[in-house]
């Protein structure tokens, strides 16, 4: 245990220490994770499934589709972030992510919900072309992982009936993208 209650106070072997066991305790991410993509199961908000389904027919659908690892845990967290609001769920799924997937794929589930409004932002009177926004944000392959994200997966992932795999299908892959961060 370190003794400052400042971190003004504070030295370099305490910090050696807290680094030393927060890498040590590095387990508790992906359970955490685990326990919130669990959580989504009491949400519907009057969609046809629950949203852990959603997610896992999304990952599901990443998955089948020859999606790499990163992407098909991506696909599973994208909507993480309805647990806590659902109105910023993306940032807070992109943020929840970022330490632990390659840029590409953090951009990816942090415009998922705009590339994936060309379904139906027009229904609440919105744009359905909000994708166009991120247009010089992101590069061409960017673009084209976030449209095959929001049009061929996330969009396509309400499905009662669908053959969807279950959490413990990808609790193997969420404990070793979430066990190990690329950046603090």
């Amino acid at each position: 245990m370190t003794t400052f209650t400042r971190m003004d106070e504070s030295t370099q072997e305490q910090w050696a220490e807290i680094g030393k066991q927060t890498f040590a305790n590095q387990s508790r991410t992906p359970e955490a994770i685990l326990g919130m993509l669990r959580s989504l199961s009491n949400i519907t908000d009057g969609f046809a499934t629950d949203q852990l389904t959603h997610c896992l027919q999304t990952a599901t659908l990443a998955e089948r589709a020859g999606a790499d690892p990163e992407v098909v845990v991506a696909a599973l967290c994208h909507d993480i972030g309805k647990a806590i609001s659902v109105p910023n769920h993306p940032g807070i799924a992109a943020e929840i992510l970022k330490p632990y997937v390659r840029d590409e794929v953090f951009k990816m589930i942090k415009v998922h919900q705009d590339f994936q409004g060309k379904h139906y932002y027009a229904h609440f009177g919105g744009d359905p072309n909000a994708r166009e926004k991120h247009r010089d944000a992101l590069s061409a392959d960017e673009w084209e992982l976030a449209a095959r994200f929001a049009d061929e997966w996330d969009q396509r992932a309400f499905d009662p009936d669908y053959d969807t795999e279950p959490l413990e299908h990808f609790e193997d892959a969420v404990r070793k993208v979430f066990s190990n961060p690329k950046s603090l």
